[in-house]
């Protein structure tokens, strides 16, 4: 993780924000030496899993048609 004096962090913020977003990598920003923030990339997180991959992912199966097997549940 890469740290920057938050003077150098003001003078260059646009720079840091974009080269934050392109790597991923986080930025600590220190004030006298101590840190006292974390610069990371924005990433969306669903609220669920349920649909995460609609559209993306297809079935060429019929899922409810039944199968025709039998049970061995009794």
């Amino acid at each position: 993780m890469q740290t920057v004096k938050a003077s150098v962090f003001k003078a260059k913020c646009l720079h840091f924000m974009d080269r934050v977003n392109e790597t991923g990598e986080e930025l600590v920003i220190t004030k006298h030496g101590k840190p006292v923030s974390i610069l990371k990339p924005y990433r969306n997180v669903p609220k669920t899993l349920f649909g995460l991959h609609k559209g993306i992912v297809e079935s060429k199966d019929d899922l409810i048609e039944p199968l025709d097997l039998p049970w061995d549940a009794e």
